[in-house]
């Protein structure tokens, strides 16, 4: 690749000399090197280049993965996880430099980086902590009690495919990589291709934590050529994205005959009862609209308030809106930061003047503010918005929510349900009791109450995905670990055959058989 020259904003990021170079040398191409340039949101400046992988860049990448999975396999799976543990802790040791990574690749606040780098070694320790108990074969009820016994257990499914956001390149990547690894599996990661270089500086840590080489591949490049590679040659593909590219994802993994998970995208609602106090949901809906500048699959875009209290509601949060900051420096100071991308700043711009074209009032930004920088959009708050416009219906995935006043309960849970999509909701009441019955009658996978989706997220015992357009499968918890396993039943007679003996009647077989069900089925309502 040709030498790149070396932006201001790097080294205001505080990365060392020839970081970047660094790191995009580790992975491995094959012929000629291509490149793609990645770069920097804040400034709309090339801070580095990539390889641009190729399909046999991808099958080499698999293949050295395939080789090193199954001695990892075979190690102790406390082991395994002794090696998650270090890598945690060498992610914390490392979170300022960590923190200035995401920052100079995404254009986030610094605050809102914060939740990535302390979510990777958390989701570490739960899974070095419970993995084990889960990786554990089981004992299960056999046929016919005392005559038969079965046990299951667990083998890897071999590699794992990650493809991965940008919106939160570590996190995503780190969190459905963490248990692929602990369950004895190899990963091959494809980082979209603007944040790539985060990935590759988690994949250095977990080298240094033990992790062996090769068993954790980063391939970077176009998700055209690099995505359909990787899933025709990976056990089972772990994909967080766009409903769209999710289908398309779905749709290869299944000619392929392999497993996959998608955590797709959202139209999340907020529903704001009667009883809830305004001022505290006003600061939810602050925190789960606007952090990373709206870019958040979990973010509430809908809000839906009591019309009791609306007004009040308005008022608090347009209020607590028009006071956030807008910056870029890589500090605590800045409330919100930048979009990815051009692209991504056309689709808010659009979604809002579309809106706005179709009767809707702005009560706060509305702005595209290139004055702070490139990609810079203002938190905006829309009312008046027509059901059927974009931006009531489509994922906007920008600093853009909409507020409606509806009658009762029942009316904000009919619209909160009223989407194709179902991936995370919140509840906000006084009464914790009500706003959890309220919380079951929402299709989405995760309802927070009185908190708009840390709550949820953080419960990394829980697991999380969507109803509906928001996908399939689920990471964090038990569930999250065991989709990356092969259940293996093994089935023990100790008898023999299950068949009638020689010389005995087939009659008096089955009239036996008849008899040994109905004291089975009396037993099992007796045992439950």
């Amino acid at each position: 690749m040709s030498p790149v020259a070396t932006p201001p904003i790097v080294e205001e990021a505080r990365l060392s000399s020839g970081r970047l170079e660094t790191l995009a040398d580790r992975v491995e191409t094959t012929g000629g090197r291509e490149s793609i340039p990645v770069r920097a949101p804040a400034v709309d400046e090339v801070i580095g280049e990539i390889p641009a992988c190729t399909a046999t860049d991808v099958e080499a990448a698999v293949s050295r993965a395939r080789s090193v999975q199954p001695s990892w396999a075979n190690r102790d799976v406390e082991d395994r996880a002794a090696v998650l543990e270090r890598f945690g802790d060498l992610v914390f040791e490392h979170r300022e430099t960590l923190l200035d990574l995401v920052q100079l690749e995404t254009g986030k606040a610094r605050g809102h980086a914060v939740e990535e780098v302390l979510d990777v070694p958390l989701t570490c320790s739960y899974y070095a902590d419970v993995g084990p108990g889960q990786l554990a074969e089981e004992r299960r009820r056999g046929a016919i009690p005392l005559a038969t016994d079965v046990r299951v257990n667990y083998d890897p499914v071999g590699v794992v495919g990650i493809i991965s956001p940008w919106n939160y390149p570590l996190t995503l990547a780190m969190t459905d990589a963490i248990p692929a690894l602990l369950a004895g599996n190899a990963v091959v990661c494809k980082p979209d291709a603007k944040t790539p270089f985060v990935a590759l500086a988690l994949a250095d840590l977990l080298q240094k934590a033990g992790l062996p080489p090769g068993l954790l591949e980063v391939v970077t490049g176009e998700g055209s050529v690099v995505g359909p590679a990787l899933i025709d040659r990976v056990d089972y593909v772990a994909f967080t994205g766009s409903t769209e590219t999710g289908r398309t994802v779905a749709e290869r993994a299944g000619r392929n005959l392999i497993d996959c998970s998608l955590e797709l995208g959202g139209k999340n609602p907020m529903v704001v009862l009667a009883d809830a106090d305004v001022e505290t949901a006003a600061r939810g809906a602050i925190q789960g609209a606007f952090t990373n500048a709206g870019q958040l699959c979990l973010a509430p875009e809908r809000i839906y308030v009591d019309e009791s209290r609306y007004d009040e509601f308005l008022d608090a949060f347009v209020g607590a809106t028009r006071s956030l900051s807008l910056d870029l420096a890589f500090d605590y100071g800045p409330d919100v930061g930048s979009l990815i991308d051009a692209d991504q700043l056309e689709r808010v711009q659009s979604h809002v003047e579309d809106a706005v074209a179709d009767g809707a009032s702005v009560l706060s930004g509305g702005r595209h503010r290139p004055d702070v920088g490139p990609f810079v959009y203002e938190p905006t708050i829309l009312t008046d918005v027509d059901p059927d416009s974009r931006v009531a219906c489509e994922e906007t995935f920008g600093p853009v929510v909409s507020v409606t006043p509806v009658s009762d309960t029942e009316a904000a849970i009919e619209a909160a349900n009223d989407s194709p999509y179902g991936l995370n909701a919140s509840v906000w009441t006084a009464d914790r009791e009500r706003g959890r019955a309220v919380a079951d009658e929402i299709d989405c996978g995760t309802v927070c109450v009185n908190d708009a989706y840390t709550a949820g997220w953080a419960a990394v015992d829980a697991p999380m995905g969507g109803f509906g357009d928001s996908g399939l499968g689920r990471r964090h918890g038990s569930e999250g670990l065991r989709r990356y396993l092969e259940a293996r039943t093994v089935a023990t007679s100790k008898v023999g055959p299950l068949a009638p003996p020689p010389g005995v009647p087939t009659s008096w077989f089955v009239r036996g058989l008849t008899a040994l069900t109905r004291v089975q089925r009396r037993l099992q309502g007796w045992l439950r």
